[in-house]
């Protein structure tokens, strides 16, 4: 049976216990000497803000199950609305803008949402489509406007709330809670239905596997991993940064906001820790205050392990979660443990260790299929050390796609009363029952040798002094795909002759050519900077890239 549970209640019992603490922490200016003024919302302020909030959207007509977008820029006024529309009762819609105008409509055409909880850009760009909106009756402009599109502004909303005393609404276990999009890296986006209890089972695992206190202080360079931190009393500071391009993040502003706010944790993608990695071995700088690093959204390089492990204390670490939208957190392994053990088997074509489950969830390898899977009995399940497809069951597991049901049949596995969800990814489980991350199902180069995976074959040519990164596709048609490298050398280091190019061409070949995952891989070409995911800048675009590929072997 489902129990009453909001996942706000957390933020009610964070501000029970720690009324006075400091709950967010925002950088609102610069003096004329450039340091940050920061301001922030005690833990009690934060809870009543969010009270004020549900209150007034109940007030404009609101009701459980009314879906939300909700596409605010990273501030108190985020955090504050994102636990004011789940006290509500109404599911908040969240859409990357990050993938693009073209992708964002789309997403928004599939949600048919209620209300947009947004900024001005936002508001404008629905009154010009007020064909397309229809149905969005309940609107909140948030930031400073002339116009105001025919919204509610945010100060109009609270001073609604502070006016009414109605109880707000009670949700269940199993109420949704949210709409999130996945980035769309393999794929159109498609909206993940979360569960109020999917929401309050991530805060407890993360909080456990890491030993997250109390009390501590952290740094998300993702803004919606700061309600984790909200619900466990952790301070949050919203970094001075843009959460859409963390690649090309100013390091000297994380790391002025980590010192002056005694940081103790920070989350960021694998393209942001290179950067800030690289920044701090340039300067010689270190970063004592911090306790752990996490780091997730692919496969997270050996190199920025390095460089991060060697600025942080001894007693610290480089965390690298496993997940997806639809099922995060799954595994999760420390930098030093890759230092010290795996990584010498990825840079022979292992593929990437991504540590041990968590508890509470379960991971299967079964015979990688391209097809729908109905029941757990139809799938074969494989031994310790074969790859095949990942699936994974456990209480943060979403069970559905938001109106997609062929994505849903695709994407879950029938199991009695419960189910398996297929990541999309393939890898295998070692006899220590550790996981191995070896690719997408999707990035399988199907050559006439047989099955050849991503991140195992990348790793053999990534060893190269010269190279920074490179993505295996294939050119032709399935099973008879040529094997290509695409390398993106270092900076400053591209062959921009002929003769340079052949020189590398040749080494890489060489590398190729000592391991037998390899030995087929006959082309190589040189790409100034890979395509990369919109999100966290780090997914490569394999997809793109596999076209742009042929057509340079066209020209040749």
């Amino acid at each position: 049976m489902a129990r009453s549970l909001n996942i706000a209640d957390r933020l009610r019992i964070s501000a029970q216990k720690v009324p006075h603490q400091r709950a967010v922490v925002f950088p609102e200016a610069r003096d004329s000497c450039g340091r940050v003024a920061w301001t922030h919302l005690t833990f009690a302020e934060l809870d009543a803000e969010a009270d004020q909030i549900a209150s007034g959207l109940i007030d404009l007509g609101v009701r459980p199950g009314h879906r939300l977008v909700l596409m605010v820029r990273p501030s108190l006024e985020f955090i504050a609305l994102t636990f004011g529309v789940f006290r509500s009762g109404a599911v908040c819609t969240l859409i990357d803008p990050g993938m693009g105008r073209k992708s964002v409509l789309k997403c928004l055409d599939h949600v048919d949402p209620d209300g947009f909880v947004a900024i001005p850009p936002v508001h404008l760009l629905r009154k010009l489509m007020p064909w397309r909106y229809r149905n969005a009756r309940f609107n909140v402009i948030v930031g400073k406007s002339k116009l105001k599109f025919g919204c509610v502004t945010y100060q109009s909303l609270l001073e609604r709330g502070r006016r009414r005393t109605a109880d707000h609404p009670q949700t269940m276990a199993t109420d949704p809670a949210a709409i999130i999009f996945t980035s769309g890296s393999t794929g159109p986006p498609k909206g993940v239905l979360y569960e109020h209890g999917m929401f309050d089972a991530q805060v407890d695992l993360i909080r456990d596997r890491f030993g997250i206190s109390p009390g501590e202080t952290d740094l998300p360079g993702f803004p919606l991993f700061s309600l984790f931190n909200l619900a466990m009393q952790v301070t949050t500071v919203i970094p001075d940064m843009d959460p859409t391009k963390p690649a090309n993040v100013d390091p000297s502003t994380i790391l002025d906001a980590i010192s002056r706010q005694g940081v103790t944790q920070a989350y960021g993608s694998p393209a942001m820790w290179n950067r800030i990695g690289r920044y701090c071995e340039s300067n010689h700088l270190k970063l004592p205050e911090l306790r752990r690093v996490l780091s997730a959204g692919a496969p997270v390089p050996v190199h920025v392990l390095k460089r991060m492990l060697s600025v942080v204390p001894d007693h610290a670490d480089v965390y690298t979660p496993y997940g997806a939208t639809e099922c995060l957190p799954v595994a999760s392994i420390g930098g030093r443990e890759v230092l010290g053990r795996t990584a010498e088997m990825t840079n022979t074509g292992k593929g990437t260790c991504v540590g041990t489950v968590f508890p509470q969830m379960e991971v299967r390898i079964i015979k990688t299929s391209f097809d729908a899977i109905l029941t757990i009995a139809d799938a074969e399940l494989l031994k310790p050390g074969q790859i095949g497809e990942i699936i994974v069951r456990g209480p943060v597991a979403t069970r559905e796609y938001f109106r997609r049901p062929d994505a849903t049949a695709m994407a879950k596995i029938a199991d009695g009363d419960s189910f398996w969800h297929r990541m999309g990814d393939v890898g295998y489980l070692d006899s220590d029952g550790r996981l191995w991350f070896c690719g997408r199902k999707a990035h399988i180069v199907h050559a006439a040798g047989g099955p050849m995976y991503s991140v195992c074959c990348e790793a053999i040519f990534n060893n190269h002094a010269h190279i920074y990164r490179s993505a295996l596709v294939g050119v032709g048609p399935i099973g008879q795909q040529r094997p290509v490298i695409v390398a993106e050398p270092e900076q400053g280091t591209f062959p921009e002759s002929e003769s340079a190019a052949a020189t590398l061409t040749a080494e890489l070949l060489a590398l190729g050519a000592k391991n037998l995952l390899s030995q087929s891989i006959q082309t190589i070409l040189f790409h100034r900077s890979l395509p990369v995911d919109t999100r966290h800048n780090v997914k490569i675009n394999r997809e793109a890239l596999a076209e742009w590929a042929a057509k340079q072997l066209v020209r040749r």
